[in-house]
């Protein structure tokens, strides 16, 4: 049986609650704004049938406008924050973060895997006068984040067989093999250390916070390197991953002592 024959056997359909779906994850998919004739042709719908959905969804905040169309707002992130278990691991993970920015003089980040891309749900910035932060809500492709090399390679299995599957129907088998391979290569220590492919000057220190099934989110300090530190990297990773370890402990991951 086909997709669409599914779809025309269920038993209640909502029209207009699925046009108004398929433009949120349309937006959330597409990462940067899109028009509504861009969203009509792309969703294969009118521009006339869209309209209503977009006054709806921009009344009630969960898109706005910009100069290049719409885009989403962080109101649906919001509302995933209220459930138990992300508020329960930001809640554990910011005393470690606050005391990890204190001691690196450096921002951090938690980053949880959310499909094929990872999100930033809680950051501390530098205490200094200098630091790199990106706001919460930031997403990116598992594929091209340092912290996607530590979700493919801490995932149990069943989570990465899923996780590949996935990432191979939205690029191509080649370039997944290749991201898989180098998971595999740069997590056999405690610590992933990469310098950013988005900014340059800044080293990617990543740390895997750990469930009792597998890997459930990343620390991430965005190391800067400053004349005068008062920290170096390698002082930096090590405080990284004793606040990830702290914050593993405390979500229930197995001691490896």
């Amino acid at each position: 049986m086909t997709d669409t024959d599914l779809a025309d056997d269920r038993k209640y359909r909502a029209p207009a609650l699925e046009k108004g779906l398929d433009v949120l994850e349309l937006l959330s998919a597409q990462g940067e704004p899109m028009t509504p004739s861009q969203m009509s042709a792309t969703l294969g719908r009118s521009v006339s049938e869209l309209f209503r959905m977009i006054q709806v969804l921009e009344f009630r905040g969960y898109i706005e406008q910009s100069s290049d169309g719409y885009r989403l707002t962080n109101r649906l992130f919001t509302l995933g924050m209220t459930q138990a278990p992300i508020k329960s691991l930001v809640d554990a993970a910011l005393p470690a973060m606050r005391d990890l920015a204190s001691g690196t003089m450096q921002s951090c980040h938690l980053v949880v895997p959310s499909g094929d891309q990872i999100v930033v749900i809680a950051r501390i910035e530098s205490p200094g006068d200098l630091g790199y932060s990106v706001r919460i809500g930031y997403r990116r492709s598992i594929l091209h984040a340092t912290s996607g090399l530590m979700f493919y390679a801490r995932a149990n299995a069943r989570t990465r067989a899923q996780l590949h599957e996935t990432l191979v129907g939205l690029s191509d088998r080649r370039t997944v093999e290749a991201f898989a391979q180098r998971a595999h290569e740069m997590t056999q220590g405690d610590h992933v250390e990469r310098a950013s492919d988005f900014v340059k000057g800044v080293t990617d220190l990543v740390a895997p916070i750990m469930g009792a099934d597998g890997v459930i989110a990343t620390l991430i300090t965005p190391f800067i390197e400053q004349a005068a530190a008062s920290c170096a990297k390698d002082e930096a990773a090590a405080r990284l991953v004793r606040a990830s370890v702290i914050i593993s402990e405390q979500m229930g991951a197995v001691s490896q002592a």
